[in-house]
């Protein structure tokens, strides 16, 4: 696999440190105004309890919002994303979790040792050619068996597509082609959601729900 650019994830961390104290504020409270996604988010950790110990990464996991509910949900949880201001702010929130600074293409995590993966909206800026190197991190860190939780901007059936997003360049996938990239990467697919934009939000919202093979 070609390695990731890290012009670009330099640029990706510094907009966000950028605007982290607004980008915090907008997220808010994260999943609390969000059934459907608390719904899928739930059964992704019931899943991972099912399957059996094993810790779980939030890989790009901002303010940390979406860890603390993971470890609300019972599992094991750490945090890992590029921005270093995003991590500061979820350390002194969360101060019991383990956040860290890192790529989530080159995760410090032995071979085959998580029980799951959550990338909320964090492949969003990833260039679509480098898609299959995080999806082959995430096939490697995760234990035969180990769930895969995908949050993205779908594409409502326009082709892949860049926007302008509020802190720099993201895509939007359509559903079915995400889906492909993570079974020729090894796993299967377990289930999707498909959300409507709510009133304050521009595009659909895509969940696809994985398994390692």
């Amino acid at each position: 696999m070609p390695a990731i650019d890290a012009s670009r994830l330099h640029t990706t961390a510094r907009a966000y440190d950028a605007i982290a104290p607004q980008y915090v504020a907008l997220v808010g409270d994260g999943l609390a105004r969000l059934p459907l996604d608390r719904a899928i988010v739930e059964a992704f950790a019931g899943l991972v309890r099912q399957a059996g110990p094993g810790p779980v990464g939030d890989l790009g996991c901002g303010p940390g919002y979406l860890a603390a509910h993971l470890r609300d949900l019972g599992l094991d949880v750490f945090g890992v994303d590029l921005s270093e201001a995003l991590i500061a702010h979820a350390r002194e929130r969360y101060p019991d979790l383990p956040f860290s600074v890192g790529s989530m293409a080159a995760l410090d995590v032995a071979d085959g040792t998580l029980g799951g993966i959550v990338s909320w909206y964090s492949l969003i800026h990833a260039a679509p050619a480098d898609v299959p190197v995080y999806l082959a991190e995430f096939h490697r860190v995760l234990a035969p068996g180990g769930q895969l939780l995908l949050g993205f901007f779908e594409s409502g059936g326009e082709p892949l597509s860049p926007f302008a997003h509020k802190v720099t360049t993201a895509y939007r996938w359509p559903i079915d082609r995400l889906a492909g990239l993570a079974g020729a990467a090894g796993f299967e697919e377990v289930g999707r959601m498909l959300r409507q934009p709510l009133e304050n939000e521009r595009f659909q919202h895509g969940r696809l729900l994985l398994r390692k093979r």
